[in-house]
């Protein structure tokens, strides 16, 4: 394989930061196994139940106090075509179509690293299903992301985890990474619900899905369960998977370098001691979203590790090891990007708020700049690229008291009042005139009334011309299907008006050591790094700069770890 300047600059520019590789150095020597992982996270708890599943001896070495990483915290959606889930659902997917799709999307990824996901997709998920308690539901509707391309399916082919008993970890329970993503007392529910429960206070189905949330709950409780959902079922059922077949999970074991024996990878260097692996060390320990200095080095600025959600022991150890083993390194420029609001804690990693009708995007100009109802990834991509000539970070989502009274913002009801704390630390302003939301956040009072009554119009007409919003099918999924002609686009007309401050918030970062269709580490030559493998955002993604349905980062992290294994 044949690297291009910008992955081999990068991995030469990371090594010579980062010193020299440990070649054994004396060190507790805390045993040896067949495989060493390093990260709990979905890429590495999915490698490591393959690995312990071949007949291999394992162990997994975790930096944090809890297990599942970012994937334990996320809506643990999963992108993978053709799996038997989705067949199984009737979904008109072949491979075929799937390699279309993923060619149009990920433009020059090689082909090869393309197939092996879509081939090895689907044999990872029947594989989880049947060598673990994880068990999967269709996210019906849920659409491919562009699914105009050629090849992409309007119905979607992500998938999600089913409720999971967190008793049935017992004790290990308690060291489960809690989610970001608020789930109201007493209810069960999938990420394929959000849609409608946004929508409860108008919608039969939305009002039908929040009750059927209730009753699980009701029912779990009943029957003395502790119901995990999304992520937390994704890591709870891996790690179950886990202890079943016998692989420790060391905890509070931060990686500090990789042994190097022969110029093979041959176990890691821990905080505890080192930890030898006789056949290689797969690497799953996650990006580097809460490194800023990395962030300000090789990322587009300004950008703020206080508005990812991602783990926060997401630092780019691995990084920097690789870094240090001369690895070629690409996409470190990238994330896996999408607007938040910054409220108090954990930002809100914004979907819905920003598609359904009665709401717009401006810039600092006061103008429109963006379609809202496009995929997360593109809305932040467009807010760094437009920003240096016509300023959108932070950017504001202006709604009126219209779309307040009928949609669920975040986990606040509709009508509410939105939290004291949202207004005081700048997240959102309120005014009852238009003029005054202006002066309040900044723009020019002229140019947001002009945008305003523009949009007005096309909403009126469900026409978009300016941004196309509402052209594609996926633009539609966050939506209110009672509002005609165009589901995505409403007038902004009852005050007060409120604006929710934007910024580029992210999931993960998404560059890292490349690899080949074997998740094997590669040098900047296109060399093998013997023993080394990587999968997740330690890794390059297989989706490049784009994305291409729900749960391409969980989808392909959980791939290339059972690829690695596999190949160990």
């Amino acid at each position: 394989m044949t690297l291009n300047r910008r992955q081999v600059l990068a991995g030469a520019g990371l090594a010579l930061a980062s010193g020299l590789v440990h070649t054994g150095t004396a060190q507790a020597d805390l045993g040896e196994y067949d495989v060493v992982v390093v990260g709990s996270g979905a890429a590495g708890m999915t490698a490591a139940l393959t690995a312990a599943k071949r007949g291999l001896s394992v162990v997994v070495v975790e930096k944090a106090p809890t297990f599942g990483g970012s994937a334990a915290r996320s809506g643990a959606g999963i992108w993978i075509p053709n799996n038997e889930v989705i067949l199984a659902a009737g979904v008109p997917d072949t491979p075929a179509l799937a390699a279309q799709y993923l060619s149009a999307v990920v433009g020059d990824i090689p082909v090869a690293r393309q197939q092996a996901y879509l081939s090895a997709g689907p044999r990872m998920i029947s594989f989880v299903q049947r060598n673990s308690p994880l068990r999967f539901r269709y996210m019906d509707g849920y659409s491919d992301y562009y699914p105009e391309l050629p090849g992409g399916i309007a119905r979607g082919r992500s998938i999600e985890p089913d409720v999971f008993d967190g008793n049935l970890l017992g004790p290990e329970l308690a060291n489960l990474n809690p989610p970001y993503l608020a789930v109201p007392p007493g209810m069960v529910i999938f990420s394929a619900d959000y849609k409608w429960l946004a929508l409860a206070l108008v919608n039969a189905k939305g009002a039908a899905t929040a009750a059927a949330a209730l009753a699980r709950g009701t029912a779990a409780a009943l029957a003395g369960q502790k119901p995990l959902m999304m992520g937390q079922a994704l890591a709870g059922a891996l790690r179950l998977g886990l202890m079943q077949a016998g692989v420790p999970v060391w905890l509070n074991t931060p990686l500090v370098d990789l042994h190097v024996v022969g110029g093979a990878v041959r176990g890691v260097v821990t905080s505890r001691g080192l930890v030898r692996a006789r056949r290689g060390v797969i690497m799953g320990s996650g990006g580097f979203e809460h490194n800023a200095a990395m962030r300000a080095q090789y990322q587009q600025q300004p950008i703020g590790t206080q508005w990812t959600v991602g783990a926060k022991e997401n630092t780019g150890d691995g990084h920097r090891a690789g870094q240090r083993l001369g690895a070629a390194f690409d996409l470190m420029d990238d994330a896996w990007w999408g607007p938040a609001i910054p409220v108090p804690g954990t930002p809100y990693f914004c979907l819905a708020e920003r598609t359904l009708p009665g709401g717009l995007m401006i810039n600092q100009a006061g103008r429109r700049f963006v379609n809202e109802a496009a995929p997360y990834s593109d809305v932040v991509h467009v807010m760094y690229d437009k920003n240096p000539t016509a300023p959108c970070i932070p950017a504001w989502l202006v709604v009126d008291q219209n779309y307040r009274n009928r949609y669920l913002f975040a986990d606040i009801a509709p009508a509410l009042p939105l939290p004291d704390g949202w207004y005081q630390n700048g997240a959102v302003v309120r005014n009852w005139s238009l003029d005054g939301l202006a002066s309040a956040i900044g723009v020019p009072a002229a140019a947001l009334k002009a945008t305003v009554s523009r949009f007005n119009s096309q909403a009126l007409i469900g026409r978009d011309p300016d941004f196309k919003r509402g052209d594609s099918a996926y633009d539609h999924y966050y939506t209110d299907p009672a509002v005609i002609p165009n589901s995505c686009l409403a007038p902004l007309w009852a005050p007060p008006f409120y604006a929710f401050k934007i910024v580029p918030g992210d999931l993960g970062t998404k560059g890292g050591m490349v690899t080949d269709a074997r998740a094997r580490v590669l040098r900047p030559d296109g060399s093998v790094i013997p023993g080394l493998y990587a999968a997740g955002n330690v890794s390059s993604a297989v989706m490049g700069r784009s994305y291409a349905g729900a749960g391409s980062t969980i989808g392909p992290a959980m791939t290339f770890g059972y690829i690695a294994a596999n190949d160990v």
